[in-house]
């Protein structure tokens, strides 16, 4: 079989990435010939294949005409006579459209690598637009690479933003949107993807909630940069120094959402931002079908941030309380994740980039205090429910008021 790599595999390895996954392409071929070599067909709307012995994903090369709407709306070619050039035409980006040998020889009939050494982002031709699905990818590919200083090109950029105008990112699946978020929330510069999308519009379209962050202003006191979005995309930075978990880094995209519907004649400050932020964390999470561990962590954030600034300032019946509300002795590992979605939001702040975050030390110290006691002791005295759980908090606060600075 005449067999390529193609696609990330060939740009990770000319850009020195690591290499996790390698897809080829099959010139020449038919889905009854790569059945009979063993290949395991697995696509349903092409003929893909994974090798009997790798794994690894085998396409057969193809063309590909728009027939509907969406990014699941196309007809496919995989006829023997389809040529390289004919696959790697109908790929997005010029540097995902290059291919190499089995031994690393470079295949690149288009010169697409001048683009790579450039570091620009560049759709490969008009059919770019058939697929709204391209404009999150393009956003996501800015954030994985963005230790790369990959710019997107201005045309690219104009494309994305009459997609979008358009109304055809109307079309994605909220499955579709989620995975490349996450993608791009677990890459190096998520602030990026963000960034990207608002700046092609698309933010208003499927993130509605985070694009009304931007304008409302903050007290310029704590907040240098001022703009709630701007802090929100500081913060989620914040983040991606601090933990590589998605899940925190999106409560952190979500933690202030609720500054956007703070009433006008109450700016710059946000009074109670905290409660109001709830229901639009909630309607975004539902709306993209976030992952409930994801959901609960991100409208926890929301809701507690607020409070946990303030831990420093709390007595300890104030402190037992919050550490209650957070679940942080029977969850510790969620205690400490809120605890780093608001380390981020306290550094998401113009010149506290690297601010010390006393608040969690503290908020950690009182649960290991509080720990030891247990509800063992008021069950052997007869207490049954409410009882039971009112007289261990108020042994837990006596004893955090002796042990606890």
């Amino acid at each position: 079989m005449n067999c390529l790599i193609v696609g990330g595999a060939v740009r990770d390895r000319l850009l020195g990435r690591p290499v996790h996954d390698r897809d080829w392409v099959v010139l020449g071929s038919t889905p009854e010939a790569m059945q009979a070599q063993g290949f395991l067909p697995v696509g349903h709307d092409f003929p893909v294949f994974l090798h009997p012995e790798t794994r690894e994903e085998y396409a057969l090369a193809r063309t590909e005409r728009k027939s509907g709407r969406g990014h699941q709306g196309f007809t496919f070619n995989a006829d023997p006579k389809v040529t390289l050039e004919d696959d790697l035409q109908r790929r997005d980006l010029t540097i995902n459209a290059m291919a190499q040998t089995a031994d690393g020889t470079l295949i690149d009939p288009f010169d697409f690598k001048r683009d790579l050494d450039a570091r620009i982002l560049r759709h490969i031709g008009p059919a770019f637009a058939e697929d709204p699905l391209r404009v999150l990818r393009v956003a996501r590919f800015a954030a994985q690479l963005a230790p790369f200083d990959f710019t997107l090109a201005p045309q690219t950029r104009d494309l994305m933003q009459a997609m979008t105008a358009e109304g055809e990112l109307n079309d994605l699946t909220a499955e579709r949107v989620w995975q490349e978020t996450q993608k791009a929330l677990a890459s190096p510069a998520p602030a990026r993807y963000f960034d990207i999308l608002r700046e092609v519009g698309a933010l208003a379209v499927l993130f509605p909630e985070v694009d009304a962050l931007f304008g409302v202003p903050q007290p310029e006191k704590y907040h240098p940069e001022i703009d709630s979005g701007i802090h929100t995309l500081l913060a989620l930075t914040a983040a991606a120094r601090l933990t590589e978990d998605v899940g925190i880094r999106f409560a952190v995209l979500c933690h202030d959402l609720g500054k956007a519907l703070t009433p006008p004649e109450e700016w710059p400050r946000h009074i109670g931002h905290e409660a109001r932020g709830v229901a639009p964390a909630t309607a975004l999470c539902e709306r993209l079908r976030v992952p409930k561990a994801i959901k609960e962590l991100a409208i926890l954030v929301t809701a507690q941030h607020g409070r946990i600034h303030h831990a420093l300032e709390m007595k300890p019946a104030t402190l037992v309380d919050l550490i209650e509300s957070l679940d942080g002795l029977r969850r510790p590992e969620r205690m400490k994740a809120v605890l780093l979605a608001c380390q981020a939001d306290a550094r998401g702040r113009l010149g506290s980039e690297n601010c010390a975050y006393p608040q969690a030390d503290r908020i950690r110290a009182a649960a290991e205090v509080i720990r030891s006691v247990s509800p063992q002791a008021f069950v052997a005295q007869g207490l049954k429910g409410l009882a039971i759980k009112n007289a261990l908090h108020q042994a837990r606060v006596r004893l955090l008021a002796e042990q606890l600075p």
